[in-house]
């Protein structure tokens, strides 16, 4: 028997890239899982039933128990109805991975209010209201152990990648709501984590540079969407201590995030600040750039003639019609 035995999770977004993964991972630990995926492609269009159904169908060809939901976690009654199902199905539920997400990528002057509505209904709005529902049903059950594990993302974390306003604000409020949670679900025995996977190979990141090359065969794929899997499943693990953390996933690293952080601060007692006083207090502080700051996050590979390099590139992209 696997170390989830008898545990029920329900991870969304589970058809492809890290969902798949998570959900084939959890399986073959011994947890009964709820496939949800409508099928959809990365910009949230179309759907297609038969994507949930053929992780299933993998999974029971493995000897696991699973089942399908092609409810649209941005869609309220369908959030409610996918952990229904889990209830219905397995008799419980034990633990929610909150990993579906779409994509649309623009700069600010060209993203619509549709596209910034959709992802942000699906990436933070969908977490919230799988996570509500959860939360609903263990207020009515006896205390046990339960887990909520969220997913974001570098982006609106660590990499302040642009075109990715609704993606990265999404993200950001993910890791927020992820403490937020934490605090207010102890009581109730729920413990809630927010994993975030960075330079992972999926239908999101394929056309990024370098995402295609692979190691020789027989060697651990850093870039597999499996490797955000274990974590997961530990997240989910009866007795597993952790909650109200940020973990990024990058290949074998796992490090832990601690937010936002108060850095350098002026004060003037006694009176209002005046412009030029700011002027003179604020400039004098360790300002960091934010093409600094992306350097960094990438692996600090583009140097100083790379980052410039980096800036002219992305805002040729931006200025594009």
């Amino acid at each position: 028997m696997g170390e989830l035995a008898g545990r029920t999770v329900l991870v969304t977004g589970a058809g492809r890239g890290i969902g798949r993964a998570e959900a084939l991972y959890l399986a073959d630990a011994g947890a009964n899982v709820v496939v949800n995926d409508p099928g959809v492609e990365i910009d949230g269009r179309g759907g297609d039933g038969g994507i949930a159904a053929a992780v299933v169908d993998e999974i029971r060809a493995r000897g696991g128990r699973a089942v399908a939901d092609t409810g649209s976690v941005a869609d309220w009654a369908a959030a409610r109805g996918m952990v229904d199902r889990a209830v219905a199905e397995f008799g419980d539920l034990h633990a929610v991975v909150n990993n579906a997400t779409i994509e649309v990528n623009k700069g600010l002057e060209r993203l619509t209010e549709a596209e910034f509505d959709d992802v942000v209904a699906v990436k933070l709005k969908g977490t919230f209201a799988v996570s509500h529902w959860a939360a609903v049903y263990w207020r009515g059950q006896e205390r046990a152990d339960r887990a909520i594990v969220n997913t974001a993302s570098g982006s609106g974390l660590l990499n302040p990648l642009p075109t990715q306003t609704n993606y990265a604000a999404a993200n950001a409020g993910v890791a927020a709501m992820t403490t937020v949670h934490a605090l207010e679900l102890r009581r109730l025995g729920v413990r809630v984590n927010c994993v975030s996977p960075s330079m992972v190979r999926t239908r999101l990141t394929n056309p990024v540079p370098g995402m295609d090359q692979a190691p020789p065969d027989g060697q651990l794929d850093p870039k597999d969407p499996a490797v955000v899997a274990p974590l997961v499943a530990y997240l989910v693990s009866e007795g597993c201590p952790l909650t109200g953390q940020v973990l990024s996933v990058r290949g074998g690293s796992i490090a832990v995030n601690h937010g936002w952080a108060r850095g350098a601060q002026v004060t003037k007692d006694g009176a209002l600040w005046t412009v030029a006083e700011l002027a003179e207090s604020l400039a004098a502080q360790p300002l960091e750039d934010p093409f600094d700051r992306l350097a960094t996050a990438l692996g600090g590979a583009l140097g100083v003639q790379g980052r410039d390099a980096f800036e002219a590139m992305v805002n040729a992209e931006l200025d594009k019609d």
